[in-house]
């Protein structure tokens, strides 16, 4: 029969016991995980990452205001360049200062010098309103550019497109004003154009207009004035294709970089993910399996040489799965043995109680009633030692280590015995080796009170179990370096030489001739042994022998535990 928990974990979540049916209960519901595409930690990777490249990637926007301001500075120039070339036409092209119109051809040869340094479209409107002369028309150095047609089959062109693609898209980025799109006008008016009506007036203008290529051309108008008399409106223009390919030219520098580095980055946080995030799953995998009871052995992935918290994950878990397997065959053996020792009294008791119904003499059932009551106080004695054994790993894992002076427990245990069982034990002995160094200081320990109570109180009990009510024992305490020795010596027959080891096992018992059976169950030493190791410590027997070495006086239980360090190590240490 399965017994239920309350609760048990399934692939959906939890549910309660009394909803599962009935194949369930059958077998045990292994908890597993669910499967993701992606695994959350390597997301989380790949997002504190990208959010750091995500600020170099928002510097591309940066690049814009790298462009207004160079078409700021191309204003500026171009504006320069309309004062000085107005300032000459008022001072040159004009015979008087008292008249009021600009002579044509001075103003052309005027405008020609000075075009071809500057490269700039110049147009001259008289006061009128009419266009009076166009650097267009005036040109002499005129040459033919031949431009290659873009191919249309290939590679090229497909990344010319997306490269385009991106550009507009990126150019959408930068929010301006709605521009006014440029047109070329048959017969040119001062009307046309807001600048040069503004011009006229006596006063500097410039606009920005679209071109059909998504370039943009600068229109600057200034008056042309000679002794603060406007005589006409000069207009420069010039576009901006050199700013535009230049702002582009870094944009897919820029671009490509961005390129290199999201690749690497990506490459490397998954490179970094997979260092972290797969071995910490094939952890969780493994200890799933251990837990579900699927893998009997120890499958523990071994990372202990990676030098960082992953290997010290993997240490610590094979740690501990060491001794929960430990604990585990610890539990299924100390349960195989107390069936076997249970069995010996109870079929003892069995064949006592099927015999009593066949006796016929008083004599026979006396004695067959005895046996029935000496194999009860065994079961009980059995029983209360085993419980006691049982409870021992718990309140070992609850207790805390506090500070011990072990000459003080050994005085106040013999103290205990010599009021209770005076008359009835052999005499208590202390010896405590001390020098004029050695104080009781350096007798302290740290460990569990109660627990080093009880090993010692079951090594005097075995101890005078050993002896004869007039002899002695001795409790000799000696601190060898950074240990403390304690010695228990009896003055009994011994133990065997082949048993000095197997008399800590549990259930095993070694006991004198004379005591009835079934006095002791045998868990005594190995409960000692138990609280010893617990401390650090060891735990061994011996014999005591004569001088000549050719007889046994008796047995001695040498117990070694870790000594506090006094202040002034511990000052020394730190």
């Amino acid at each position: 029969m399965t017994v239920l928990k309350p609760y048990m974990v399934s692939d959906t979540g939890i549910v309660k016991a009394e909803q599962l049916s009935n194949s369930d209960t059958k077998k045990d519901i292994i908890v597993r995980r669910p499967k993701r595409r992606v695994s959350p930690l390597t997301f989380r990777i790949l997002a504190v990452n990208l959010i750091a490249l995500g600020f170099l990637a928002g510097g591309i926007l940066y690049i814009d205001q790298y462009q207004n301001a160079m078409v700021q500075s191309r204003i500026n120039a171009l504006i320069k360049d309309a004062e000085v070339m107005a300032g000459a036409l008022g001072e040159a092209a004009t015979i008087t200062a008292e008249r009021t119109e600009l002579l044509l051809k001075p103003s052309e040869q005027i405008m020609v010098r000075i075009v071809s340094v500057t490269n700039n479209r110049s147009r001259l409107f008289g006061l009128d309103g009419n266009l009076w002369i166009d650097s267009q028309d005036l040109a002499n150095n005129q040459s033919v550019i031949i431009r290659e047609l873009p191919i249309k089959d290939g590679v090229s062109p497909f990344l010319n497109h997306i490269s385009t693609a991106i550009m507009r898209l990126l150019d959408s980025f930068n929010k301006r004003q709605d521009i006014e799109v440029y047109h070329e006008v048959k017969d040119e008016k001062a009307e046309h154009y807001p600048e040069v009506m503004n011009a006229l007036e006596g006063n500097i203008g410039y606009r920005i207009r679209l071109l059909s290529d998504r370039s943009e051309i600068i229109t600057v108008a200034t008056p042309v004035q000679r002794f603060r008399r406007v005589l006409g409106a000069l207009m420069l223009s010039t576009d901006t294709r050199d700013i535009r390919e230049a702002v582009q030219k870094t944009r897919m520098t820029f671009l490509k970089f961005f390129g290199v580095v999201l690749a690497v980055t990506l490459l490397l946080s998954f490179f970094l993910a997979r260092t972290i995030v797969r071995p910490i799953l094939l952890l969780a995998r493994s200890a799933d399996q251990i837990s579900a009871g699927t893998h009997t052995s120890i499958d523990i992935p071994d990372y202990s040489s990676r030098n960082d918290e992953v290997g010290d994950l993997s240490r610590s878990l094979k740690d501990m799965t060491f001794t929960l397997a430990r604990q585990i065959d610890a539990v299924a053996s100390f349960a195989a043995d107390v069936s076997h020792e249970l069995k010996n009294p109870l079929t003892s008791l069995r064949s006592a109680v099927e015999t009593l119904s066949f006796t016929k003499t008083d004599v026979a059932r006396e004695k067959l009633l005895k046996i029935i009551g000496e194999d009860v106080l065994r079961l009980d004695r059995l029983i209360s030692d085993i419980s006691n054994a049982s409870r021992l790993d718990a309140e070992m894992s609850r207790s805390q280590m506090v500070e011990i002076n072990l000459v003080t427990m050994m005085e106040t245990l013999i103290d205990l015995y010599g009021t209770s069982h005076k008359d009835k034990i052999p005499t208590l002995h202390l010896d405590i080796h001390k020098d004029r160094k050695k104080t009781d200081r350096d007798y302290c320990i740290k460990g569990m009170e109660g627990q080093l109570g009880q090993l010692f109180r079951n090594l005097i009990d075995n101890a005078i179990s050993f002896s004869k009510k007039e002899g002695h024992i001795w409790i000799r305490l000696r601190r060898i370096k950074d240990m403390i020795q304690v010695t228990i010596e009896d003055e009994g027959p011994g133990i065997p030489k082949d048993r000095l080891e197997d008399i800590f096992d549990r259930f095993y018992t070694e006991r004198p001739k004379n005591e009835a059976f079934g006095q002791h169950s045998g868990l005594g030493l190995s409960i000692c042994k138990k609280i010893v190791e617990a401390h650090g410590g060891g735990i061994i027997a011996e014999n005591i022998y004569n001088k000549a070495h050719t007889k046994v006086k008796g047995a001695a239980f040498i117990v070694q535990l870790h000594a506090m360090p006094h202040k002034a190590e511990q000052s020394s240490k730190s």
